[in-house]
């Protein structure tokens, strides 16, 4: 579901990306909601051309807004904020937006959409990502 945190230089940002999780079956219709490597890199984007380190990346489908995978590293003040690509991949990736906004309201914690365009998927793009999604346990990198 997540990566572990890195190290980070003192004082800087520290940004969890939250990418949804999404069936490949769903790859022809959105293949943005798919292709989860494409929106963690637009969150690291964001985060680099503000100076932010992203120190954990989250890939969830419908998650509760409570759940613990969310608020551990914020609990542990490893977390300063979270971004996610756009709102269509928050609502993906949640059950609830506005419950974890609240959420993040009540605990101090920002939440940021990287808004940046998505990338175009053409055949070959949608192949890529297929096979990348479809031979996770078989060794394949994506390259």
């Amino acid at each position: 579901m997540g990566e572990p945190a890195e190290e980070t230089a003192a004082g800087a940002v520290r940004v969890t990306a939250i990418a949804s999780l999404t069936p490949l079956e769903e790859l022809d219709a959105d293949p943005f909601l798919v292709d989860s490597r494409s929106q963690h890199a637009m969150c690291a984007r964001w985060a680099a051309d503000r100076g932010y380190v992203v120190t954990r990346e989250l890939l969830v489908h419908s998650l509760r807004s409570d759940h613990d995978v969310l608020w551990t590293d914020v609990d542990a003040g490893l977390v300063d904020l979270f971004v996610a690509p756009s709102d269509r991949v928050l609502r993906a990736a949640l059950r609830s937006v506005d419950e974890f906004t609240a959420e993040c309201e009540r605990r101090g914690v920002r939440l940021e959409t990287a808004g940046l365009a998505e990338p175009s998927y053409d055949a070959e793009m949608k192949k890529r990502v297929h096979r990348r999604m479809s031979m996770p346990t078989a060794g394949y990198d994506g390259c």
